[in-house]
């Protein structure tokens, strides 16, 4: 079992980078994980949002492999707990999937294709936050997830 995270375009804030990493670096402790980028999109200003999605649904499915569990990280997802989410997590990795593979979508979300694709889709709140950012906050909630299952101390409730 692998959790692989998928994003669209580098992050570009080194303090955001450093989090992100160290994060990455405790989930590994528990479960094999990495972060993979997809290249954002050059010249975006000649295309429409539309084409953009259309455009970043190809990388997207460029990366996927037959099997893979797909989750979105979409604003119009399922909302969580963290023990739900430590809970579903859970659950997800006993059922055998190979890899489950979380995803933050571009600036204007996923195309329609993606969404078909995805087994389930998962909303870190009703707020909006930068793509930049929801990666510290998932990969946060990553580790926080695996604590909860080993029942580790981290999480307070």
């Amino acid at each position: 079992m692998k959790l692989l995270l998928l994003v669209i375009g580098k992050t570009t804030d080194r303090h955001v980078q450093a989090l992100i990493d160290d994060y990455s670096s405790r989930v590994g402790h528990y479960v094999p994980f990495s972060l993979e980028t997809v290249p954002e999109l050059r010249n975006t200003h000649a295309l429409s949002s539309e084409q953009q999605k259309t455009q970043e649904a190809e990388l997207i499915r460029k990366q996927l492999q037959p099997g893979d569990h797909l989750v979105l990280l979409d604003e119009h997802g399922t909302e969580r707990r963290s023990v739900d989410f430590a809970s579903w997590l859970g659950k997800r990795m006993a059922a055998g999937a190979r890899r489950i593979v979380f995803v933050v979508g571009g600036p204007y979300g996923f195309d329609a294709s993606i969404h078909q694709l995805a087994n389930e889709e998962i909303s870190l709140s009703q707020m909006t936050f930068s793509h930049q950012l929801i990666r510290v906050l998932f990969v946060e909630q990553l580790y926080r997830a695996c604590t909860i299952l080993r029942g580790e101390p981290y999480h307070h409730e």
